[in-house]
């Protein structure tokens, strides 16, 4: 397997990634996973028809990482009733999150009550390459299998599959999904550990230069699943707005990682201050309309390398931590 050219040092999503998705299958019935093939792929079922768990959320988030990502349960900061959370480091954090980790392959199917639509993450999609974001990258791998994560409540259609299987240039057999409901016990866990996904996406929209971020570590509390979509989206968005904290360590001038340090807070955005779900209900559940600034950390810190000085941004908002994590709707 190789990337784009013969000299990109950077490592093979698809390579790293396989071995996690083997155990993932063979660990199937002692994480409480379904294991099904549709339209000759293999769904896993991490919260739809079976329970799933923490540790299948852990697991499918490194899986979601490329590889390239090591993620941990334990205590965090937060509001005392909460004390327990997950901790997510990358030694290549850009590759990590935003060529693996990061959801930006729109995919659906059908239309009306019927329709299907996800958004794909994971190692996958850097064989499908479908976001110009690759091309920025300069990042492309070739590999015979692929590996999406998706947040869906159902199965996607066989004929989705295909395409799936065909954009990626592979054999239909040779492609696995995982299917991770947000209210699920691993979509919850899935979810609150792209703490630092969500961190550097929003560096990349504030124009940071990429190859100048070296490593990167966050954290945020763990939310209670269950309920109803609205309320696990509203916790899990929450748990990294006003719960979540990154440590990134970048290149270049002082001022510019403290201008960084400064911009990357979720208290940088209009829309900050309220519960997520709040924040959803006021744009009448149209995600363009909130305040793209908003999805970030609660807290971050720069440092930068070549002066070996740190700078600090945002704080924690423990209170609507609490609030979110006990509101139900």
């Amino acid at each position: 397997m190789t990337t784009e050219t013969p000299s990109d040092p950077r490592p093979s999503l698809a390579a790293l990634s396989a071995p996690l998705v083997e155990r993932l299958v063979a660990d199937a019935p002692v994480l409480r996973l379904g294991v099904e093939r549709v339209g000759g792929a293999c769904v896993i079922d991490a919260g739809i028809g079976h329970s799933g768990g923490l540790e299948a959320g852990r697991r499918i988030a490194e899986l979601c990482m490329g590889g390239l990502g090591r993620v941990t349960l334990g205590p965090v900061p937060g509001p005392p009733p909460w004390p327990f959370g997950v901790t997510v480091h990358s030694a290549q954090p850009v590759l990590a999150c935003l060529g693996s980790q990061y959801a930006g392959w729109s995919l659906s199917h059908g239309s009306g009550k019927g329709a299907f639509f996800a958004l794909g993450s994971g190692p996958g999609r850097a064989l499908a390459r479908q976001e110009a974001l690759f091309d920025e990258l300069a990042y492309r791998d070739t590999a015979d299998a692929a590996a999406f994560v998706m947040e869906a409540t159902a199965v996607p259609p066989a004929e989705l599959i295909a395409h799936i299987a065909d954009t990626c240039g592979i054999a239909a057999d040779r492609l696995t999904l995982v299917l991770t409901p947000t209210q699920s016990l691993a979509g919850t866990t899935q979810v609150v550990a792209r703490v630092l996904e969500v961190a550097l996406h929003k560096l990349h929209a504030l124009g940071f230069p990429l190859d100048r971020v070296v490593d990167g570590i966050g954290m945020a509390p763990l939310p209670p699943p269950g309920g109803k979509f609205l309320t696990a989206m509203g916790r899990t968005n929450d748990a990294i707005l006003y719960g979540g904290t990154v440590h990134l360590h970048v290149t270049g001038p002082d001022d510019e990682a403290e201008d960084l340090a400064h911009r990357l807070p979720s208290s940088s955005s209009r829309d900050h201050g309220r519960p997520f779900a709040e924040v959803f209900a006021a744009a009448k559940g149209d995600f363009y309309a909130i305040d793209s600034m908003l999805f970030s950390p609660a807290r971050v810190t720069v440092t930068a390398l070549d002066s070996g000085r740190s700078f600090h941004g945002g704080t924690l908002a423990p209170d609507l931590v609490e609030r979110s994590f006990r509101d139900v709707r």
